[in-house]
C-alpha cells in the first residue's frame, strides 16, 4: 500500500539568517526523509517538505523546538500545497536581497563545540583567538549592512583559505555560510603573543585589550597597588570595577553566587553579574564599601586563551571546570565619562596614558558595545546596563505601530527604534555631558536606523527642554520633518515596564527614581501613575515633598539632602554642627524655605545617608544608596515609620529616627530599608486596591537596589498584587527610550495636564 504523499510550505520569522538555520533545516530534513528545499528570502526562511503527513508533523515540531541556539523564531506560518514528486533535500540560492528587514543576533561566547576545538592540538583551530561558527562569535560589533554577509562585515578584508572556503559551502558542516569563520591561515591575527600579556599583569601593569565591542582595561584584581593604578590614571575614584574569571567553577573564590547568578553569567551572552562578594579575596578597592560585586566569565576565544595561558597552557580542556585563581579587572577602555574606545589608532591616542601596554588585532570593531550588565532581582535576571550579547536583537511589542526613534534622557541614554511590533533598544550611550558622548548618541541613532533600514515617523524625547537628548531629537525632528513628541519622565519608566509585559490596557505603576521634569514643572521621582489604554497617564500618588537645596548639586552632595530632613524636622540649626566640613551649612540652612522641593525616592536615599554620616559627597552617581543598601543584613520596620493620607506617602518619622545622634549607621540602614518597604507596600496597595488593579509596574533607577526590589515584591505579592519588573531594559534611565517610544507609537505621550516650563535645570537622577 502506498503511503501518503504531502507537501508543506514554512515562512519563519525573526531572528533566523546567520544563525545556522539552514543547515540545521537540511539536516533536519534529510533525517525525516523529506524532500523540499530551504532558502532565505527577503528576512525570512521559506521551507517546503514533501513526505508522509506523520513525519512532516514531526518536522515541524522539531523544527522550533531544536531550533540553532541564536535563533528566535518569532513566527511561523504553514500552509498545504500540493506535491511535486521531488527526491532529496537542498538548500537554493537565497531569493531577495535579504536587506534591512532582516533581523541580526547579538555577539555570543564561544559555543561548546568551538571551544573543544580550540585545545583540541588535532583541529586547525587549536589555539586561535579567533575562531567562530554558525552558532557563536561576534555578530553585532562587525557588522556594517545588512543583509548580514561577510562582504559586509569586518572579515571582508580577509579572504577565505581553501580549507576555510570547503566549510562555508558544506551544508553539513557547523559552519556552513559562517560569516565570521576564520583560522590561523587565512584570519586575523593577535598583535601581542599572549605569554607576554600574561607577564605583564602578573607583573601588576595595566594592558588594554581589544575584545568584542571595544577594549578592556586589564589589570590583576588582587593586587591593590594595581587596582588603585587604575583608578587614579582612568580618573575613576570609587565606582566599582567589573572582574573576569575564568569559568563558572572559579565564581566561589571570590564570590557566593546562587543558582541565578550561576546561569545568568553562564549564559551565551557573557553579561556581568552583580553578586554577592567574598569578602578578603579581591582588592579592597575594586567595589568600595559595596557588598556585591560584578563578575564576568570570557567572552571571546581570545579571552579564554588568556586564562589558558595563565593555568600554563595545560593540555585539554579539563582545567575549564576546575576553579581557577586569577582574577582580572575588566573595565570599559574610556577616560572616565568619554566614550568606549574601539579602533587600534584611537587606543594608542587615547589609552596611552592609562595603559602600560596595548594589545590589539586585527579585526575592525565596528559598532562600539559596552558589556552588558544585570543583576538578580525577585530570583530573576534584571538588566542594568544592555550592550554586548544583548543589542541588537529586538522586543517584541506585541502589537504593531508606527516607525518611532525615541532618544532617551540625559544619564544613561539609549535609543529606541520600532519597526511593526518590534522595538530595538540601542546598546548603552551613557551620561550626555561631553562633545564626546553627544556625537556618540547621534552616531547610535545614525547607526541603528540605517542598519534597519528605516526612517522615523515619529521622534520622541524627554519633557525637559535642557537635556541634550531632548536638542538632538530637535534636531532630528526639524531635519526631517516629523513630529516631535515629549513625553514626562516618570511615565515613559512605566510605559517601558507596560510594553515589555504587553501590557496593553490600563495599568498603574510606582516611579521610584532620582529625579525627572514633572508635568506641572516640579522635580519628581516617587511616584504613582496610571497609564491609560490610549497613552495618557495621571499622577494619582506621590511622595511627601523635601527640600532639594542647590537643585542639582543635591544629587552629587547627599548632606545637603540631610540638612533638607533636618528642615523638615525643625532642626535646621543643626546643619553647621552636623556638617563641619561643609562651610555653607549653616547658610544653606537658613534659606532652605526657598529651595526647590522634589517627591524623589533618589534624594530621599541620600537624605537618609547624609544624616548617618555615612556619606557627604558623592564621587559617582547613586554611591551614597548603594553603600546604604550594602549595610543592609535584614531590613527593620519602624513603627510607625511613615504617614499615608490623601495619595501622600511621607517618611518623616522615619528621618527623626535616621536624626538621632544614637543611631548607628547598620541600624539606621536596616531601619531605613524595612521602613521604606513597608510604606511603599502600603501606599501602592492602597492605590491598586482603590482601582482595581491586580498588578503594577515598578520602575526607576532605584529599582536597581536589589534589598529594596526583592523586599517590595514580596510585600506586594502578600497584597494580591503582582509586580511586574523591567527585565529585558534597564529600570533606571537606560530603559526609558523603550517607554519613550511605547508612548511616542499612540502620537500622544502627554499628560491631560501638560506643562512644559521655559527654563529648568538639568536635574539628574
Amino acid at each position: 500500500m502506498t503511503k501518503p504523499v504531502a507537501r508543506t510550505a514554512f515562512r519563519l520569522r525573526g531572528v533566523v539568517q546567520g544563525v545556522g538555520m539552514r543547515p540545521f533545516v537540511f539536516g533536519l530534513a534529510e533525517r525525516s526523509g523529506l524532500a523540499g528545499f530551504v532558502r532565505n528570502d527577503g528576512e525570512t526562511v521559506t521551507i517546503e517538505v514533501e513526505g508522509t503527513p506523520t513525519a512532516i508533523t514531526a518536522f515541524a515540531a522539531a523544527m522550533t523546538a531544536e531550533a540553532p541556539p541564536l535563533a528566535r523564531i518569532l513566527g511561523c506560518e504553514q500552509a498545504p500545497i500540493p506535491p511535486r514528486g521531488e527526491t532529496g533535500f537542498v538548500i537554493t540560492a537565497s531569493a531577495g536581497t535579504g536587506g534591512a528587514a532582516a533581523a541580526l543576533p547579538a555577539d555570543v561566547a564561544p559555543c561548546p563545540a568551538c571551544l573543544a576545538e580550540l585545545f583540541d592540538p588535532a583541529s586547525r583551530f587549536y589555539l586561535y583567538p579567533f575562531l567562530s561558527c554558525t552558532h557563536c562569535g561576534p555578530r553585532a560589533s562587525i557588522v556594517r549592512a545588512l543583509p548580514y554577509d561577510r562582504a559586509t562585515t569586518a572579515l571582508a578584508a580577509f579572504p577565505l583559505c581553501p580549507a576555510c572556503a570547503a566549510a562555508y559551502h558544506d551544508p553539513r558542516d557547523r559552519r556552513f555560510h559562517a560569516e565570521t569563520i576564520a583560522c590561523p591561515v587565512c584570519g586575523p591575527r593577535l598583535d601581542t603573543p599572549l605569554a607576554d600579556l600574561v607577564a605583564a599583569l602578573q607583573a601588576g601593569q595595566i594592558v588594554a585589550l581589544k575584545g568584542v565591542g571595544g577594549f578592556h582595561l586589564l589589570c590583576d584584581a588582587t593586587n591593590p597597588t594595581a587596582v588603585a593604578t587604575l583608578r587614579a590614571r582612568k580618573g575613576r575614584d570609587a565606582k566599582p570595577f567589573a572582574v573576569m574569571v575564568a569559568n563558572a567553577a572559579s565564581l566561589d573564590g571570590f564570590a557566593k553566587p546562587d543558582p541565578a547568578h550561576r546561569a545568568a553569567i553562564s549564559g551565551p551572552a557573557r553579561p556581568i553579574v552583580l553578586m554577592p562578594a567574598r569578602p578578603g579575596r579581591l582588592a579592597e578597592g575594586i567595589a568600595p564599601g559595596l557588598a556585591q560585586v560584578g563578575l564576568m566569565l570570557p567572552p571571546s576565544a581570545l579571552h579564554e586563551l588568556l586564562f589558558h595561558a595563565f593555568a600554563g597552557q595545560p593540555t585539554g580542556t579539563d582545567w575549564r571546570s576546575t576553579p581557577q585563581p586569577v582574577a582580572l579587572v575588566a573595565t570599559s577602555a574610556n577616560p572616565s565619562g568619554e566614550p568606549l574606545v574601539i579602533d587600534n589608532q584611537e587606543a594608542q591616542r587615547r589609552l596611552g596614558t592609562i595603559a602600560d601596554r596595548i594589545v590589539s588585532h586585527d579585526r575592525a570593531i565596528l559598532t562600539r558595545l559596552d558589556d552588558s550588565v544585570l543583576m538578580v532581582a525577585d530570583g530573576a535576571p534584571a538588566l542594568l546596563r544592555r550592550g554586548r550579547g544583548q543589542v541588537p536583537e529586538a522586543l517584541d511589542l506585541g502589537v504593531d505601530g508606527p516607525c518611532v526613534l525615541a532618544v532617551g534622557a540625559h544619564l544613561k541614554a539609549t535609543v529606541t527604534v520600532t519597526r511593526g511590533r518590534e522595538a530595538f533598544v540601542s546598546q548603552h550611550v551613557g551620561d550626555l555631558d561631553s562633545p564626546a558622548a553627544d556625537a556618540f548618541l547621534r552616531e547610535v541613532i545614525t547607526g541603528l536606523t540605517g542598519l534597519l533600514g528605516l526612517v522615523p515617523e515619529i521622534v520622541v524625547c524627554d519633557l525637559h527642554p535642557d537635556y541634550r537628548s531632548t536638542r538632538i531629537a530637535e534636531d532630528i525632528a526639524a531635519a526631517l520633518g516629523r513630529p516631535l513628541l515629549r513625553v514626562q519622565h516618570h511615565a515613559a519608566h512605566l510605559a517601558a515596564i507596560g510594553a515589555e509585559h504587553h501590557c496593553h490596557g490600563r495599568l498603574l505603576g510606582a516611579a521610584l527614581d532620582g529625579i525627572g521634569l514633572g508635568s506641572d514643572g516640579r522635580a519628581w521621582g516617587g511616584e504613582l501613575i496610571r497609564l491609560e489604554p490610549d497613552g495618557t497617564w495621571q499622577r494619582c500618588g506621590h511622595l511627601a515633598p523635601l527640600a532639594l537645596p542647590g537643585g542639582d548639586r543635591a544629587a552629587r552632595e547627599p548632606w545637603r539632602m540631610a540638612v533638607a530632613a533636618l528642615a523638615r524636622l525643625g532642626r535646621a540649626n543643626e546643619a553647621a554642627a552636623r556638617f563641619p566640613d561643609q562651610p555653607l551649612a549653616a547658610a544653606l540652612a537658613a534659606r532652605i524655605e526657598r529651595a526647590l522641593t522634589t517627591t524623589s525616592l533618589g534624594r530621599l536615599f541620600d537624605a537618609a545617608a547624609g544624616l548617618l554620616g555615612l556619606r557627604s559627597v558623592q564621587d559617582h552617581e547613586a554611591q551614597a544608596a548603594m553603600e546604604l543598601e550594602a549595610l543592609v543584613e535584614t531590613p527593620l520596620v519602624l513603627d510607625g515609620g511613615f504617614r499615608l493620607a490623601e495619595g501622600q506617602l511621607d517618611f518623616t518619622p522615619l528621618l527623626a529616627v535616621l536624626a538621632e545622634p544614637g543611631c548607628g549607621r547598620r541600624e539606621g540602614a536596616a531601619l531605613f530599608h524595612g521602613t521604606l518597604i513597608a510604606g511603599l507596600a502600603a501606599w501602592i496597595g492602597a492605590e491598586a486596591q482603590r482601582c482595581g488593579a491586580t498588578e503594577v509596574a515598578l520602575g526607576g533607577g532605584c529599582l536597581a537596589n536589589r534589598v529594596l526590589v526583592d523586599g517590595l515584591a514580596v510585600a506586594l505579592r502578600r497584597q494580591g498584587v503582582m509586580p511586574l519588573l523591567a527585565r529585558a531594559v534597564p529600570c533606571g534611565d537606560g530603559g526609558l527610550s523603550l517607554g519613550q517610544a511605547a508612548l511616542g507609537r499612540f502620537r500622544d505621550g502627554s499628560s491631560k495636564t501638560s506643562f512644559l516650563p521655559e527654563k529648568i535645570s538639568i536635574f539628574r537622577g
